[in-house]
């Protein structure tokens, strides 16, 4: 902005002030709420632009307040630009490109999209990963809201049984399914044991836990076990903020337990249950921890039976080094969780509205 002299500072500021003059007239008569804010607004930035040619400052109060504020911000946002976000955008354009990490860069064009659907381990690893999905979402959700119900309750030792709880949440994964897989040993395991003596099931009927059409049962098993201590807390925060005086209600109109959990204690969790269904879904979808520790045995490789997609992602970039392959899939399970994220987010809408 070019420096003005005293005259001109007057004659500009006499004219902002007859347009804020006008502005303020017009805001009085306005009755349209989102007009109004615009001229509100507007209204704050001439007394801004006035202030400013008053004190001569480059600078206004807002910029320099807002210059702080940004300057706080920098460098936790430098460092989401450098790690996350640029990574990112380099991610979606590899997925259109063929790149060995080493050789030059060239052009693919759709063709590592092409290559999806005649790619078994793909195809397989898409499957298991839907499949567990369906499988852990709904039983983790239902597990977890049974114990919160449970624990919400005034019964002995209910602090120990919370902590217990929530202990398979907070502790080593390579150390619980250490325990998991001597429990579900084939030979050795006491649940193999237990079939064999107790309900006298044939040695070599014995189930395969970790292998075969099961390994995916004990991935989910193992999940809601695992991650069913969180989602009650969550719950139990949610229990909390329900009004007595609604079940005081409920049972004055002679409800019994099933009615009150059904017509004030759902209802009351719906946004709970929406953010719990939407956090297991994604944390479902990116699953890749559990199935090599339960399922990758000594070399950490998976079979079609427990490949999952960000192992394959991983599998593809940094074992095959196919980069531009690998993007492609996890571009591919980029959007089945947003699409699957964007239709939980209306279907939430339109309960709400009804």
């Amino acid at each position: 902005m070019p420096k003005l002299d005293g005259t001109q500072k007057e004659a500009k500021v006499l004219s902002l002030q007859n347009e804020l003059t006008k502005l303020i007239a017009d805001v009085r008569t306005e009755t349209d709420d989102k007009k109004k804010r615009k001229m509100i607004a507007q209204i704050g930035n001439y007394n801004r632009q006035i202030d400013k040619i008053k004190s001569g400052r480059i600078l206004s109060r807002e910029t320099k307040r807002d210059l702080v504020a940004y300057s706080f911000i920098a460098p936790n946002f430098i460092g989401f630009c450098v790690f996350t976000l640029i990574p990112i955008v380099f991610a979606f354009a590899l997925a259109f490109l063929r790149w060995d990490g080493s050789n030059p860069i060239e052009w693919a064009g759709f063709s590592n999209f092409a290559r999806l659907g005649n790619d078994t381990f793909f195809n397989a690893a898409l499957k298991n990963t839907i499949i567990y999905c369906i499988g852990t979402v709904p039983l983790t959700m239902v597990a977890s809201l049974a114990l919160a119900i449970v624990l919400n309750q005034k019964v002995i030792g209910r602090g120990v049984f919370r902590t217990l709880s929530f202990f398979p949440y907070v502790a080593s994964l390579v150390a619980i399914t250490a325990v998991w897989k001597m429990l579900f040993h084939p030979s050795k395991g006491p649940i193999n044991n237990i079939l064999f003596n107790v309900f006298n099931v044939a040695q070599e009927n014995l189930p395969q836990w970790f292998s075969g059409g099961l390994v995916l049962f004990s991935m989910i098993l193992f999940s809601v076990w695992k991650y069913m201590g969180y989602y009650m807390v969550i719950y139990l925060a949610g229990l909390q903020g329900i009004s007595a005086e609604l079940y005081e209600a409920a049972s004055l109109d002679g409800a019994g337990t099933w009615n009150k959990f059904r017509y004030v204690t759902w209802p009351q969790l719906s946004s709970t249950t929406f953010f719990v269904v939407v956090m297991l879904t994604i944390n479902c979808f990116k699953v890749y921890d559990i199935a090599i520790m339960l399922a990758g045995g000594g070399s950490g490789e998976l079979t079609t039976s427990a490949t999952v997609l960000v192992y394959y992602i991983y599998q593809k970039a940094f074992i095959d080094w196919d980069l531009g392959y690998s993007s492609a899939v996890a571009m591919v399970l980029f959007l089945l969780v947003l699409v699957v994220t964007i239709i939980q987010f209306r279907g939430q809408a339109k309960r709400e509205r009804a």
